[in-house]
């Protein structure tokens, strides 16, 4: 069954009175996405942010009287907001299918692999995460989560305990386990989070090594060899004293979700207690790690 789009970028202010309006209009469904390149990888508690600049696409069926519909929607848009919407005519398609042809098995460092499931790598000597795109962030395509991947790869995990801070689809604790760490600790403030990372440690076979739970209080006093946080540079300036407590001497430090003009911020935050290396930079993403030194 085809499908009529309408799609226009409107201001963060604007949006859920649209969005609304839309849903009011007959649209079957509204979606909201980023009009720029602006990321929202971990919301704190409570929050529900946007972007400044936000896309609404709103899906109508394709029939005479819908057609009339949206064209009546945007005329009274353009008026409103001094932009046309784009509108347009999308064909169905298997969406499965969709996004089996754009994500493939994908190697990071020199075993470690993220795949969708039914899809290994001719490799033999691989160490998958099989994963398909769900409710949370994270298959290992964006930069901040690809360098955590890779950092994973060369390190030695070999029994060792992780926690996993703000873990979004649980990749980085999962990849941890799979590299032949003990256990691993996944926190996130998101329940939907917690319940793909969930599914997805289900999935890999991991699941009786993981504890799960939001942020407070779990895992507020273990000690752990390794903290992964691929969050933001303001959350991870804020958590520093925190996850520096949490490691044992002589454990890594691993923070991504830092664009390079905050790499000064954030390794401030942490230089007191962590012997920090080199960041390791892409698409202007930074990775941060370092060594918790003995007090």
């Amino acid at each position: 069954m085809p499908w009529l789009q309408l799609a226009f970028d409107v201001p963060r202010s604007q949006a859920d009175a649209l969005e609304q309006y839309l849903e009011l209009a007959g649209a079957l469904s509204v979606t909201l996405g980023d009009a720029g390149d602006e990321p929202q990888l971990e919301p704190g508690p409570g929050e529900t942010p946007l972007w400044s600049q936000v896309t609404l696409t709103a899906l109508f069926e394709s029939d005479p009287e819908s057609a009339a519909l949206v064209e009546r929607l945007a005329q009274d848009l353009t008026a409103r907001l001094g932009q046309r919407p784009q509108v347009q005519r999308l064909d169905d398609q298997i969406w499965e299918r969709v996004w089996l042809d754009t994500f493939k098995p994908t190697r990071f460092g020199q075993r470690l692999w993220v795949c969708p499931h039914g899809q290994p790598p001719a490799d033999p000597a691989a160490v998958i995460v099989a994963l398909d795109p769900g409710l949370a962030f994270g298959t290992g395509h964006h930069a901040t989560t690809a360098l955590c991947l890779e950092w994973l790869d060369g390190a030695d995990l070999s029994g060792k305990t992780v926690l996993d801070f703000g873990c979004g689809s649980g990749i980085l604790a999962i990849a941890a386990l799979k590299l032949g760490a003990a256990h691993a600790i996944a926190i996130d403030h998101d329940p939907q989070a917690l319940t793909a990372t969930h599914d997805n440690a289900t999935a890999n076979g991991v699941r009786e090594r993981l504890t799960l739970g939001a942020p407070e209080p779990c895992a507020a006093a273990v000690s752990v060899d390794v903290v992964l946080a691929n969050i933001l540079a303001a959350p991870l300036i804020t958590l520093a004293p925190r996850l520096c407590a949490q490691l044992v001497p002589g454990g890594q430090v691993v923070l991504s979700g830092v664009l390079s003009d905050q790499i000064a911020a954030v390794s401030a935050a942490y230089a007191e207690h962590i012997t920090l290396n080199a960041p390791r930079v892409r698409d202007d993403w930074a990775l941060i790690s370092g060594q918790r030194r003995a007090a």
